[in-house]
Parts: C-alpha cells; structure tokens; sequence
C-alpha cells in the first residue's frame, strides 16, 4: 500500500515539475528571442543588452582552403558590425532544444539566415547563457554556416 501512496505522490508532482521546466525554457528562450529581435532591427544597445560583457561568438567552419576553421569575434566587433549592416539581417530558428542546470542553460537550435529576406546561409547555433542578477545573459554563442542542405 505504501508503493501506491507513493508513486501517486510522485506523478501529482510531475506535472507542476513539468510546468516549471517549460517555464523555465520560455525565460532563457526568451533572451535568445531578443538576441535575434535586436539584429533584425540593428538596435546595438538591445543587442549588447543579452550578452555577458565577457562573451564570444566563435563560427566553425572551413576555410578558404578546405581545412576546419575557427573564427572568433568579441561582442564589441560583434556589436559594431550589426549596427553598420545596411542589410536587415534576419535569423529564424527552428527544432530547439533548451537544456538546464542551475544558473547555467545552453540552447541548441538550428538556423536559417536571410539578408533582405533573401537567403544567405544555415547552420546550427549553440548558445551558452548565464543567469546573473539581471537575468540570463548570453556567455558564448557558437554556430555553423552552410549553404548547401539547408531547409529554405
């Protein structure tokens, strides 16, 4: 009788578990929502506004001549180079996935990229984010680029 008891103690928390996970992912989503709000509108003082002052984005890639490749940008050239575009970039996310451990979250998602609504390149980002007192900041935002294989 206790097992019972028990199991029905644990399933009537599930749900509410459940409920926090989810809105818990709607927070941290929501910081990566902004990131991408701010480059559409090339607002530098949003976009800044999601990052860690110590953050990085780091491109994988091949080079020029065919070999791996690592290209890494400070939030300031970052920054910088999104508010002197004269293009609207646009960067559309799909199939993401929010993963949780305290004050530490990564979110794992696939892009598409548009330049003036044009289509420009996909990828995979992978975006680490902190909780600090004023809310979840981005720490390191990595990704991919193709052209080829991309859902468009």
């Amino acid at each position: 009788m206790t097992r019972p008891l028990l199991l029905g103690a644990l399933l009537a928390f599930a749900p509410a578990g459940v409920a926090a996970q989810a809105a818990a992912d709607s927070v941290i989503l929501a910081t990566v929502t902004r990131l991408f709000d701010a480059m559409r509108a090339r607002d530098t003082a949003a976009l800044r506004a999601v990052f860690d002052s110590g953050g990085r984005l780091v491109s994988a890639g091949m080079t020029r001549e065919g070999s791996p490749g690592l290209r890494v940008t400070t939030i300031d050239e970052f920054v910088r180079a999104i508010g002197a575009l004269t293009i609207v970039p646009d960067e559309r996310i799909t199939d993401t996935e929010v993963r949780q451990d305290g004050a530490l979250a990564t979110v794992w998602t696939r892009y598409a990229f548009y330049a003036d609504g044009q289509f420009s390149h996909c990828g995979v980002d992978a975006i680490q984010l902190g909780r600090t007192a004023a809310g979840w900041r981005i720490l390191a935002l990595a990704d991919t680029r193709r052209r080829e294989g991309c859902p468009t």
